[in-house]
């Protein structure tokens, strides 16, 4: 639940912050779903970028945790692949709502604040 208020919390605020952008350029003809696969690809790539550094992480730090753990080794890959699988599908879900938020973006409105 943390990852994915996180993950929404950073793409909602990206958003936000580059609503301008997107307006202008949708002005110029971007459409709905070229808008739309931008803002998830940008998401996608946080979220490869994390899940490998967790990876990694959970690798290195596993003779730290295997004294805390009971019925699973530390380099369990069906733990590894069913963790990563999770948190790429709740990043996928995190992400989905800004794009779809981005993706329908009045481009004058957007071009007439600030």
């Amino acid at each position: 639940m943390l990852a994915l208020l996180g993950i929404y919390g950073v793409m909602a605020y990206s958003v936000s912050q580059r609503t301008r952008e997107i307006g202008l350029r949708m002005a110029i003809g971007a459409r709905q779903a070229d808008v739309s696969r931008m803002i998830m690809r940008r998401g996608m790539t946080l979220t490869a970028w994390g899940v490998l550094a967790g990876l990694g992480a959970s690798l290195a730090l596993s003779r730290v945790v295997r004294s805390q753990l009971f019925g699973v080794q530390p380099s369990d890959p069906l733990t590894m692949i069913s963790v990563l699988a999770v948190m790429t599908a709740v990043a996928a879900a995190a992400a989905y709502l800004p794009a779809r938020r981005a993706a329908r973006v009045d481009p004058i409105a957007a071009l007439r604040a600030q």
